[in-house]
């Protein structure tokens, strides 16, 4: 009897013992089951995020487009009021200062194009400048510009390069706009941005634009260089005109000489002094073909029109 109630203990002390080995096995192959299916839980909810990242539209703004640059509103010229100013007039009149200004230009498109061009650097590009303001420099860049325009196998651009007064747009009765220093100090991209059409075929304008503290430099740097290469030889039909400022007591006109091919010096009768007209003449490139428009001379003509006299002479060496 006692054999048997101690065997029954022992056998039910073992099964107490053995009951937590099968609960802990139970619990590890529940670990290892939960273990091995969390991958695939984890490839599902990859997978499903995939599909929902490719049906789901692209948050991010699609790459955008350079707007290319609007072309300008070309200037409109007034010719009847230019005429009213003494202007060169562009109908075919047989009137003083037009004749005059053709007698002027001739020379100038001879140096350009003939056989002189071949011992100048940028024949095409002409300065008009004056040895002081107010000789009449501007009057005379625009006249040449609007008598070249009407030649039938040129084209003409005509560049106020007077950073300082600028006056081209004010002689020609236009509003200010962008120009040549918004492009220099890099507000306006390229070039063709301050390029104006005008209501003339063959007549383009840059006006000067802003005043800037540091014109000077701004003409002497290399992207003026470049631009101005450009100017002189990408269309052989061009003649390139910059009013330049007066040469005596500013250092901007020189360096606009050295640019250049040929300068038109344009000297007010009875006013201009000889000693002032040798110093501009010397801050000139002697290498250029350097001319002479007497400005403001008044003509006794039979028709008593009372245009102002202009006359061109090339400089004796």
């Amino acid at each position: 009897m006692k054999n048997t109630i101690e065997k029954a203990l022992e056998k039910q002390k073992a099964q107490s013992k053995s009951e937590p080995n099968e609960n802990a096995a139970l619990d590890t192959r529940e670990k290892v089951e939960t273990t091995d299916t969390a991958p695939q839980q984890m490839d599902d909810n990859h997978k499903e995020r995939n599909i929902k990242a490719k049906q789901a539209p692209s948050e991010e703004p699609p790459a955008t487009k350079k707007t290319p640059t609007r072309a300008a509103k070309p200037f409109h010229i007034d010719f009847e009021r230019l005429a009213e100013n003494g202007h060169v007039t562009l109908g075919g009149e047989r009137k003083q200062i037009n004749e005059e200004y053709r007698e002027i230009k001739r020379k100038l498109l001879a140096n350009a194009f003939g056989p002189l061009s071949k011992t100048l650097k940028n024949p095409n590009i002409i300065m008009v400048t004056s040895s002081r303001p107010s000789e009449g420099k501007t009057f005379t860049a625009t006249n040449l510009a609007l008598s070249i325009a009407s030649e039938q196998d040129k084209t003409v651009l005509l560049i106020d390069a007077d950073v300082l007064k600028p006056n081209i747009l004010r002689t020609l009765e236009l509003k200010p706009r962008k120009g040549l220093m918004e492009y220099l100090t890099g507000d306006v991209e390229d070039i063709s941005d301050v390029l104006y059409h005008t209501n003339v075929d063959k007549l383009k304008l840059i006006p000067a634009g802003k005043s800037h503290h540091l014109s000077t430099e701004m003409l002497a740097s290399y992207k003026m260089h470049e631009t101005v290469d450009e100017f002189a030889n990408r269309y052989p039909d061009r003649i390139v005109i910059f009013d330049t400022p007066p040469l005596i007591g500013i250092n901007e006109s020189a360096i606009l000489a050295n640019f250049a091919g040929q300068a038109v010096v344009v000297v007010e009768e009875g006013k201009a002094k000889i000693a002032d007209i040798k110093l501009a003449v010397e801050r000139l490139n002697p290498e250029m073909a350097i001319g002479f428009v007497v400005n403001k001379s008044v003509h006794n003509d039979t028709d008593h029109s009372g245009y102002y006299g202009y006359y061109y002479a090339e400089r004796s060496e």
